[in-house]
């Protein structure tokens, strides 16, 4: 009776992981449309206007929602990343996946939230950087910088303002 138990749990657990796995793909395939092919970094980045800042990319999420995480490709993998500022855009460059290039044209916003893809910080604890895809898609990208203190700095360069 103990092994029956045993391997009766076994087996659901197993459809649970391939239950989960089905939808994460499910997912995938539903977001396909909406996010396209990312932008390509481009031969010729400008000027830098920030330094780099080291830190955790958190994910992207589809806008407004905070928690509606895009899994295609390797978008909804959490990894150690550097994020710089250039005249051109924003070089998000992430340990073991590809790099993400979001051109100056199609950031709408660059500001602080409590929490992005899931993960709760304190109070403007995750830096998000709102942009458009190509695809006319509007998504939210999060960052959590070792050093916050340079997210007003971020929020100033979105606005032009460099002063401060």
């Amino acid at each position: 009776m103990r092994v029956l138990l045993v391997v009766g749990l076994i087996a659901l657990f197993v459809l649970c992981v391939w239950l989960m796995y089905r939808g994460w793909q499910n997912r995938a395939a539903r977001q396909e449309a909406r996010i396209g092919e990312l932008p390509h970094v481009p031969g010729d980045l400008g000027a830098q206007v920030l330094e780099p800042t080291t830190g955790l990319y958190l994910g992207s999420t589809i806008a407004p929602s905070w928690q509606d995480r895009i899994v295609v490709g390797d978008l909804g993998f959490r990894a150690t990343a550097e994020l710089t500022r250039f005249e051109r855009g924003i070089l998000l460059e992430r340990d073991g996946a590809t790099v993400i290039w979001i051109p100056q044209e199609s950031i709408t916003a660059v500001r602080t939230e409590r929490g992005h893809a899931g993960k709760v910080m304190t109070e403007d604890g995750v830096l998000v950087i709102r942009w458009k895809l190509p695809t006319g898609t509007e998504i939210d990208t999060g960052f959590r910088g070792d050093d916050k203190t340079v997210y007003p700095a971020w929020a100033r360069a979105m606005t032009g303002d460099d002063e401060g």
